[in-house]
């Protein structure tokens, strides 16, 4: 049974309005599904980063084409993100989600049967259009079929698989490699899609706004260009250089783009984002506190997966599951953060979160050493945990609760697309801080091998061990 919106200003009522479900049984199994959903989606942006090898092995890819098959999912799943949400807001929710989980799903056999890089390649560009379909949508899906005395826990779960997806999809990925060959990475977030398309199904009512005005196609080809033009420069940059012309493109495209958007953003009846609502100052806390976080998270799986691998020697596997006490503080605190920042208000829980993600950042560089090995770190990666697991939810939360319920797709969106801007700066900015360091101080030590080795040490840490 459903309780259907009142009728709002901009249009008439109708059965598929926001949709908040009554019966507490069903809106369990919207939320089961709609987290399964975006564990495919997460686990797939970091399960092929410990398949390299066999990938370069297998189909013959060189290493311009290994990254190829990271970023192409990641820049065609930010780029996306607004465009999509929108689209999902006005044609409804479970139609966009549905249709993303069924491409999602083919798009991962067609990775999984691929034959050469070039076919692996398309693939994983086709599978991050269908994540851009999935994974706004499955936040806006939760926050409008749950009431407010129940949404801000629903989106602490939400928000706890979002940041410890991508350690899950480590883990998963590493198993699997460990044990079998690469196209079985594909099989957990096919399965995981298929499960998550029948929930779909069964659980999820559709919901949408009714506008009258005309889709703003201008906002959505602006945003496109500009989160995907500085996405993919940000990517390109720590390992083809800053230089290099793609990267330069990426990133003068994006710029040039986003001052477009804003320009004609600021001029439409009904815009795409509504650039008003950044003058609320906690959706502006909320978007840079996550931007942080997410930037700090990526730029630390960066660095500590190669050195628990290359520096202290461990499998795949290990590592992988050497990160897992992150996400047994960050998940439960996610829970439970709403509750906290009712009481205590949301920048103070924003403060709080980054001055443990800082704490956790700061004892990793003092304490962590070769001869200390992974207890060295440990400490600092359960505070960077818990800062996250109290920052995360506030800032969504301070995001979708800023637009009203007919643009949840659009603060879904927007909310994912921080996330992702976030993720690639701290690579970026942290990856090219490693490889400089990395490439002066091996300078000296390749100066007596054979060039071929010399060069296969310079390209990174991987390579040299």
């Amino acid at each position: 049974m459903t309780h259907i919106a009142e009728p709002r200003a901009t249009g008439a009522p109708d059965p598929d309005d926001a949709v908040v479900v009554a019966d507490a049984k069903r809106r369990k199994m919207i939320l089961v599904a709609m987290c399964t959903a975006l564990v495919a989606v997460i686990a797939s942006v970091s399960g092929l980063n410990v398949a390299q090898q066999q990938l370069s092995s297998d189909l013959g890819a060189t290493q311009s084409q290994l990254l190829w098959v990271i970023n192409g999912y990641t820049v065609a799943l930010a780029a996306l993100l607004l465009a999509i949400g929108a689209i999902g807001d006005r044609w409804g929710r479970r139609h966009v989600l549905s249709a993303g989980l069924v491409l999602f799903s083919l798009a991962n056999i067609a990775a999984a049967t691929a034959s050469s890089p070039t076919m692996l390649i398309l693939a994983r560009v086709a599978a991050g259009v269908a994540a851009a379909m999935i994974m706004p949508v499955t936040l806006s899906v939760i926050t409008s079929s749950f009431p407010a005395e129940e949404r801000g826990r629903a989106v602490g779960i939400w928000a706890g698989f979002a940041g410890a997806g991508g350690i899950l999809g480590l883990v998963g990925s590493a198993v699997l490699v460990d044990n079998f060959t690469w196209p079985w990475l594909f099989a957990g977030p096919t399965v995981l899609a298929l499960a998550a398309l029948a929930m779909t199904f069964r659980f999820v009512p559709n919901s949408k706004d009714h506008h009258t005005a005309r889709f703003d196609l201008g906002g959505s080809i602006f945003s496109v260009l500009a989160v995907g033009g500085i996405v993919l420069g940000i990517h390109q940059g720590p390992e083809a250089g800053w230089s290099d012309p793609t990267t330069v493109a990426g990133l003068v495209i994006g710029v040039v783009a986003a001052i477009a958007f804003v320009r004609w953003e600021l001029r439409q009846e009904v815009p795409l984002l509504d650039l008003s609502v950044f003058r609320n100052r906690t959706l502006a806390a909320g978007s840079v506190g996550l931007m942080i976080t997410f930037a700090v998270m990526s730029a630390l799986f960066l660095v500590i997966v190669q050195f628990l691998q290359a520096v202290l020697g461990f499998s795949a596997v290990r590592g992988a599951v050497s990160l897992l006490p992150m996400a047994a503080v960050m998940m439960p605190l996610s829970t439970i953060s709403p509750r906290l920042a009712d009481k205590y208000g949301v920048r103070a829980l924003l403060t709080a979160g980054s001055l443990f993600v800082a704490g956790g950042l700061a004892s990793i560089a003092i304490f962590g050493s070769i001869e200390g090995g992974y207890l060295s770190v440990l400490p600092g990666l359960v505070l960077v945990g818990i800062g996250m697991g109290l920052a995360m939810t506030p800032g969504t939360t301070a995001i979708t609760g800023s637009l009203p319920e007919d643009k949840q797709g659009v603060a879904s969106a927007l909310n994912d697309t921080v996330r992702e801007i976030g993720g690639a700066l701290g690579i970026a900015l942290l990856g090219s801080v490693l490889n400089s360091g990395y490439r002066s101080s091996v300078a000296s030590a390749t100066a007596t091998l054979p060039a071929e080795t010399a060069n296969v040490v310079k390209e990174g840490i991987g390579g040299a061990y």
